[in-house]
């Protein structure tokens, strides 16, 4: 079973069997299998998908 949380004015906190895919430097290029993630829901972050805190929401 897979569960997103929305954190308000946050990321979507993801848990699960997860397959992401990711073409960004610094992060890889490719599907990565994940159990657990901070997605960006912003848009602010430099590293896509994930989350790096950019919206000043501490987790």
């Amino acid at each position: 079973m897979t569960t997103v949380r929305a954190v308000p004015g946050g990321p979507l906190l993801l848990r699960g069997d997860l397959r992401v895919w990711t073409d960004q430097p610094g992060v890889g290029v490719g599907m990565r299998r994940e159990t657990r993630m901070a997605a960006c829901a912003c848009g602010a972050t430099g590293l896509a998908p994930y989350c790096d805190g950019s919206c000043g929401v501490e987790l």
